[in-house]
């Protein structure tokens, strides 16, 4: 394979189905975890060059910066999926449109973020009872950060047609180049200029704005795939309407659970700044532990999306059970390097040796959980790639929602102690680990009974009808 075809659109309703969701997803996989050194590096930095405080404050900041950045998500997910189905249909006027309205549907989803963002920034900090010692900080880096928002809105939206079209490897060659200055701003700006927590949220944004424009720049040199002119940026009612109706959905996941991990922070942020701080660990850990679950996901939804608008459904078959024959092994092998190796990650963070053996506790009880992270983003991608977007909302929302902040306050109320007046940090991770672990059960089963399939046949015979 030459280089040229290496950084091309990608066919995925022909050859061994494990060979091509492989071939898409490690790059994929790769450029996940170059998007997560984003947050990582930040809290390294500022965690080494500042101190634990400024740790606590950045990590406060990500949950509302989730719920404020959905609208994007949304917008993101659904373009993937429509732009998976149309290229696998082979309809070039269809994928042309629905690359136009997704670019315009990114200026308006960053307008907006633009603007809510910077509004609610401290309202929301207050809602959260952030403590007073870092409140500033943490207004700083959201304010830096929603002004800037653009480049990350326009690099996931136009990362996310690339991927439709089955070129991984472009997005993640972009990730990188972005991900490499984005470390190198945050030490400069921190260590050599002493811009402390804003610091990083301005080396941050100008990362992700460069890495949107060379995406943007890719797809300018793809005109033997689709057409891109003026025209096509104009919205159109059927194409715009079908990427919302497809994304809302996803958007909506993301508004959920962001939500509760902001509920869930609030409960966090009154069991101190030790507990704050070791919560910030544990999820960047945790990110990149994530980061395969969700590759396989989004590779799974982009060839089922492929697959349904071929119309080959018997591939989408094969291609599960293949899938999540990779995706659960995987997920055991990182089980066991976090239970076995743990320590040494958090070491990377803070030189506080409580702090690092109440993060090995905690990331313990997490563990085996990714296992069924695994099953459930498998699922989940199908369900999404095969048009039903719906579904694993809703499964979301049961089981963080319904589920994980009732058992989170819960276990906290029972594990209250004079050193833990609030309940013990054990409350947040237990909650998690059962959250996860019938998000897994109630997937299987909803999966079961095969309401993507209808979605999948639906889609494929208009697919039929229009080539």
């Amino acid at each position: 394979m030459n280089l040229r075809k290496l950084f091309s659109a990608r066919d995925m309703t022909e050859g061994a189905p494990w060979k091509r969701i492989a071939e898409f997803a490690i790059p994929m996989l790769i450029g996940n975890l170059a998007q997560q050194l984003y947050n990582t590096a930040d809290s390294i930095v500022v965690g080494k060059y500042i101190g634990d405080n400024a740790l606590a404050a950045v990590g406060t900041c990500m949950p509302i910066l989730n719920l404020l950045l959905a609208i994007f998500v949304g917008v993101a997910t659904g373009a993937g999926i429509v732009i998976s189905q149309h290229f696998g249909a082979g309809n070039r006027e269809a994928l042309s449109r629905a690359i136009g309205n997704c670019i315009t549907l990114a200026a308006i989803a960053s307008a907006a973020t633009m603007v809510v963002g910077t509004v609610l920034a401290r309202p929301l900090l207050r809602l959260l009872d952030t403590p007073a010692s870092v409140f500033d900080w943490c207004a700083e880096y959201l304010i830096i950060f929603f002004l800037g928002s653009a480049g990350f809105t326009f690099y996931n939206i136009l990362s996310g047609i690339l991927r439709g079209m089955g070129d991984s490897l472009s997005a993640l060659g972009f990730l990188l180049i972005a991900t490499a200055l984005n470390i190198g701003l945050d030490i400069w700006f921190v260590a050599d200029f002493g811009l402390g927590v804003p610091g990083v949220a301005l080396a941050t944004i100008i990362a992700q704005a460069i890495s949107a424009v060379l995406c943007f720049i890719k797809l300018l040199h793809m005109r033997n795939v689709f057409d891109l002119k003026w025209s096509l940026l104009a919205l159109r009612k059927d194409a715009a309407w079908r990427i919302v109706k497809l994304g809302v959905p996803s958007g909506i996941t993301q508004g959920i659970m962001s939500v509760a991990m902001l509920v869930v922070q609030s409960l966090t942020n009154s069991m101190g700044e030790v507990v704050m701080a070791c919560n910030v660990i544990i999820m960047r850990v945790d990110g990149f532990a994530m980061m395969p679950n969700m590759t396989f996901g989004q590779a799974m939804s982009v060839y089922a999306g492929q697959n349904v608008g071929a119309g080959r459904l018997d591939r989408v078959d094969k291609g599960l059970r293949q899938g999540m024959s990779m995706a659960v092994g995987v997920s055991a092998s990182i089980t066991v390097v976090l239970l076995l190796f743990g320590h040494l990650l958090f070491d990377l963070f803070t030189d506080t040796p409580a702090l690092i053996d109440l993060a090995v506790r905690m990331m313990r009880i997490l563990a085996v959980g990714y296992i069924c992270i695994a099953v459930t983003q498998v699922l989940g991608g199908i369900m999404r790639g095969s048009g039903d977007t719906v579904t694993p909302m809703w499964i979301t929302m049961v089981t963080t929602v319904c589920l994980r902040i009732p058992v989170a306050y819960g276990l906290a109320y029972l594990t209250r102690t004079e050193q833990y007046p609030n309940g013990q940090p054990v409350a947040l991770f237990t909650s998690l680990l059962i959250s996860w672990s019938m998000g897994a059960l109630i997937s299987y089963l909803v999966f079961r009974r095969g309401k993507w399939r209808t979605k999948a046949t639906q889609i494929a015979e208009f697919s039929a009808n229009d080539r």
